[in-house]
This record gives C-alpha cells, structure tokens and sequence, in this order.
C-alpha cells in the first residue's frame, strides 16, 4: 500500500494538450479568483476532473493546492500596499483576527458534513449558495459603481482645496455597507507601496499562526486516530474552545473599544454584543459552507465583507489572508494522505501563483485608470456565478450517472468513512 502511495505521489507531469488547456483555464480562474478574493476552487476542480482527467479526491487536493497558491501570491501582493482611502495596511488584521479562528472551525464542521451529506445533496446546496452569493455580490457592485461618481467629485473638490499640488489620488473611498448612517472620514489618502516589513502588524500575524498551528495539529493528530474512537471526539472537541476563545478574545476588544476595525472608514464604530456574535456565526456559516463544498469558504467572506463596509480591494485582499490559513491546512493533510501527485501540484501551483500576480497587477491598473473599485466587485459576482455553473452542472451530471448505477443516495455514517 505504501508503494502505491508513494507511486501516486510522485506520478510525474506529462505535457500534453489536455495540460496546456487545463493550465489556460486555471490561469484564468486563479486571475479572477485571486482578484474577487474567492480563491478558484469552482472552477479548478472541474478543470481537474474533466479536462485533466484526474478523480474527484485527487481534483479537490490539487484544488487546494491551486487555492493555496493563489492566495499565498495576492497576501505577497497585498502585504506591500496601503489601504485606498487611509493610513493603514489594505489587509484588515482586526477582521482576520474575529473571523479566521471562527472560519477554521466551521471548516472542521463542513468536513463531517461533508461526509454525512449526499452528493446530491452537497450539489443542491452548492447551486442555491452560489447564485445567491453571486447575485448579491452583482447588486451590492451596481449600489458601488452608482456611488463612486459622488465620491471622486467629492475626493478631486477636497484635493483641490487641500492643495495637494496636482497629484493624482489613485485610490477613492468607497462607503456602504450596513452602517450608512455613520460619519465617514473623506480625507483623501494617497496609497502607496511600502516595505513588507513595515506594513505587516507582526502580533497580531503570531496570533493567527499560533491559532492555526494548534488546530492544524488537532486534524493530523485526529486523521491518525480511529473515526469515531474517543480519541477521535476528544480531539475534534478541542478545537472548539481554541476557535472560540481567540475569536472570543478578538470581540471583547473591539466591544470594548481596544480595538477597532478602521478600514471600513467609519470614523467611530459602537460596538453591539449582538453584532459580534451575529459575525462570529457568520464566520462559522462560511467555514462550514466551505468546507461541506470542499471550497476556500472567499465566496462567502468576500461578499460579507462587502456588506459590513469594507472596501472591495481591503474586503479581496483580507478574505485571500483568511483563506491562505485554510486552504493551506488542507493541503497538509492532503499531503500526509497522500491525496495528489507531487509534480503536477507543484506545477499548478506555479501556474495559479503567477496568475494571481498578474491579476493583482492588471486589475490595480484598470482601477488607477477608471478610477472604480467596484471593478473588484463585478469580477467577484463573475467568478462565483461561473463556479455555480461549472461546479453545479459537474456535480448534477456525477448525480445523474450515480442514480443510474443505483448508488446509495441518502445519509451516510462518519462511523463508516475511511479517510
């Protein structure tokens, strides 16, 4: 058995018509997954299966890996920009810090249901999830692309008489969100590049790696232990005090007033209990989601964060921060499992990595020349209505061959299941 595992793990890449057009199709799909900030996995996991030919297990693992590339090269990318409108990082270290532990335990509940669910059924959900993310991503863009006229007169009458010398403001606030009744800070802030260094909040980084090495250790740890054993539940257990407990942490802060999520511009935000937990749940609900589709979970932290306020390049640039911490754990067990053959991930890994530099680069030229990020927004609907169709028509035609085959169509038992 281990010869074989090793044998699957170091197939070795073969070129071919089949790899050229799937390396076309993900380069696309990293470009614009990586610019929405929901990852891909939509549209690689077809690509995978019915152009590549791999198995659906083998599609998933080199998805993840392809999610995990792409997300690593846009946090590369955004690590060295400034918010568009002030003074602070583009990736929002208080909004990771509230919703990435959440967001890891909610994986870790989707896998089991996962496992629980049908194929139709995860089909089903996938179709119903993704046209309404897509649909409300499509109108929350033509709300933006109606406002952001106002805000650029409003920012050029403001240079004006600030007299900033001619310099052209690259970047326009953007407001909305559920608190528009709030003040905003219409300060013009001119974005720039900086060091990574100097624009990494380094403390709270430590925290979300420290959160998500010690639930990475719980899944291997659980992976080598009995399905079902006590061992098992114990271990699986333990990662909801962890998850609750820095997420916990995190809302007692921003209640408090210690902290605060400044990039979606509000000049003071007031805090509700209900509100913290409500995005606690939420950060749940996307884990979960993600997981029961085998997916990064940015199709839903992207149109989130849209609706609490943030900025669509802050709302892609954070949702791919949260993303790279679950996608990588993923591609770990993959890993240990033996689940993807090692060269042909490493390459569309390459593949997704430059395609999602190169979709940063373009798309941060379109905004500087048109001056509307809601862009990002647009491109966010296109890519999750484009994953509703592939993924849901790939997964109604499996449905339909398993159906006909008489395959066993309802509930199954996580007892039973053999990882």
């Amino acid at each position: 058995m281990w010869m074989l595992l090793i044998k699957s793990c170091v197939q070795e890449l073969e070129f071919g018509w089949r790899v050229i057009v799937g390396s076309v199709i993900g380069f696309f799909g990293a470009a614009f997954g990586s610019v929405g900030g929901v990852g891909g996995g939509g549209i690689f996991v077809p690509m995978l299966t019915l152009i590549i030919g791999f198995d659906p297990k083998s599609s998933t693992a080199i998805s993840k890996c392809m999610i995990t590339g792409a997300a690593g090269a846009t946090v590369y990318y955004s690590l060295k920009l400034r918010h568009p409108s002030l003074d602070l990082p583009i990736i929002d270290y208080d909004l990771a810090l509230l919703f990435e532990p959440m967001f890891l335990l909610g994986i870790s509940i989707g896998v089991v249901l996962n496992v629980l669910f049908a194929e139709w059924m995860v089909t089903l959900l996938l179709i119903i999830v993704f046209l309404a993310a897509s649909t409300k991503a499509f109108f929350k863009g033509i709300e933006t692309w109606k406002k952001e006229p106002i805000i650029r007169k409003e920012a050029a009458r403001r240079s004006t008489s600030y007299d900033t010398g001619g310099e052209e403001v690259t970047y326009k606030l953007i407001p909305g969100g559920p608190k528009n009744d709030s003040t905003f800070t219409n300060e013009v802030y001119k974005a720039k590049e900086v060091s990574i260094f100097d624009n990494m909040y380094w403390k709270d980084a430590t925290r979300l790696i420290a959160v998500w090495i010690i639930i990475l250790f719980l899944h291997v740890s659980k992976n080598y232990a009995p399905t079902c054993s006590t061992t098992y539940w114990i271990l699986s257990l333990l990662q909801l005090p962890i998850a609750v407990g820095a997420s916990a942490y995190e809302a007692v802060c921003l209640y408090k007033g210690s902290r605060a999520i400044l990039s979606s511009g509000d000049a003071v935000i007031t805090w509700k209990v209900h509100q913290l937990i409500l995005y606690c749940c939420c950060g749940i609900l996307a884990g979960i989601v993600g997981g029961l589709l085998g997916l990064g979970g940015g199709f839903i932290l992207g149109p989130l964060f849209l609706e609490l306020g943030i900025p669509p390049q802050v709302s892609s640039a954070t949702a791919a921060f949260v993303m790279i911490f679950s996608s990588s754990m993923s591609v770990i067990q993959y890993y240990l499992l033996g689940r993807f053959p090692v060269p042909y991930s490493l390459y569309f890994i390459a593949v997704a990595s430059i395609a999602a530099l190169v979709g940063q680069h373009v798309v941060r030229r379109i905004i500087s020349i048109v001056g509307r990020a809601s862009v990002i927004i647009f491109i966010l609907a296109l890519t999750i209505f484009v994953s509703a169709i592939s993924l849901g028509g790939f997964g109604l035609a499996d449905t339909i061959k398993k159906i006909e085959k008489g395959h066993h169509m309802g509930f199954d038992n996580i007892c039973a299941y053999n990882p």
